[in-house]
């Protein structure tokens, strides 16, 4: 029991940032109607920003950490106006291509200014583990899992209540009719992938303090991806509970099944479980269905 009780803990922490970053698929798909594939990418220049700035220039992690959600929100902001800004009213294919350019230029950006080697922060939380009940917890876990739920929670009031939040909302209803209310579609959709760029960019930090940092972080969105459609594609209560789930599936299958049969379910465990959520619920379990009539 204290085994599964520990595989849970840890698959809540990982889950919890799958959740932060699929919020940002969930974010530019409802906005834009495009599936990003550059998210991942997004995590990775977050983690190797912040590790840039308290290795290379010797700022405070807490200091360091702020600055990166600020130069993530720009980045989003420059990456929405050169590249994506010109192809509004262009196929959606032809955008999502675009992603799939962008995830290439940003890892090649990466090892341009990096190198390809694996990195690490330095110790920045402390390494005496807390005790929660029978189950022993890293604190840097905790500090990872309580800031991903913050995030998450702050993004959930943003978008209910704030007025930008509620415009977000409108362009995602119906982009016609926010533009006749006097909405601004164009800096809903700049704003969409400013926060994309910024969960995943804090997503990216915690990551690298937990795993070290390389060039294999871009495949996080992969990753990330089956919880985004188990959740929902156009659902922000979806993504967080597809986070978790996956995140979950993951340390149970790596924990029980992987030294049975040699590794390598944790991998291809939340893929299958994808197909069979797929199958009985097309939509995910919170996804908009859209009924069409021949």
């Amino acid at each position: 029991m204290e085994f599964f009780l520990q595989l849970v803990v840890s698959g809540i922490v990982v889950g919890s940032i799958y959740a932060l970053v699929a919020l940002g698929f969930v974010l530019i798909y409802k906005a834009t109607g495009v599936i990003n594939f550059a998210q991942g990418e997004f995590l990775m220049v977050g983690a190797y920003i912040c590790l840039g700035m308290v290795t290379t220039l010797h700022i405070p992690f807490w200091i360091a950490f702020f600055l990166t959600m600020a130069v993530t929100v720009v980045l989003g902001l420059i990456i929405e106006k050169v590249a994506l800004r010109p192809m509004i009213g262009e196929p959606i294919i032809s955008i999502i291509m675009l992603t799939i350019g962008l995830s290439s230029v940003l890892k090649g950006a990466v090892q341009v200014f990096w190198g390809p080697n694996n990195r690490v922060y330095p110790q920045i939380f402390s390494q005496v583990p807390l005790h929660i009940g029978p189950v022993v917890v890293s604190q840097v876990y905790l500090w990872s899992v309580g800031f991903a739920f913050l995030f998450l929670l702050l993004f959930t009031l943003f978008f209910r209540f704030s007025p930008s939040g509620i415009a977000m909302r409108a362009v995602a209803d119906d982009q016609q009719a926010a533009l006749s209310m006097g909405i601004s579609v164009k800096k809903v959709f700049a704003m969409a992938w400013c926060i994309a760029f910024l969960v995943a960019g804090v997503g990216g930090v915690f990551l690298g303090n937990i795993n070290g940092v390389n060039i294999s972080l871009g495949f996080f969105g992969l990753k990330v991806f089956p919880a985004v459609i188990l959740g929902g594609l156009d659902s922000i209560p979806g993504a967080i509970l597809g986070g978790l789930i996956i995140g979950v599936l993951e340390a149970l299958t790596g924990g029980y099944i992987d030294p049975i049969i040699g590794g390598g379910t944790a991998e291809v465990a939340p893929f299958v479980v994808l197909v069979i959520i797929l199958m009985i619920k097309p939509y995910g379990f919170f996804g908009t269905e859209e009924i069409e009539k021949v």
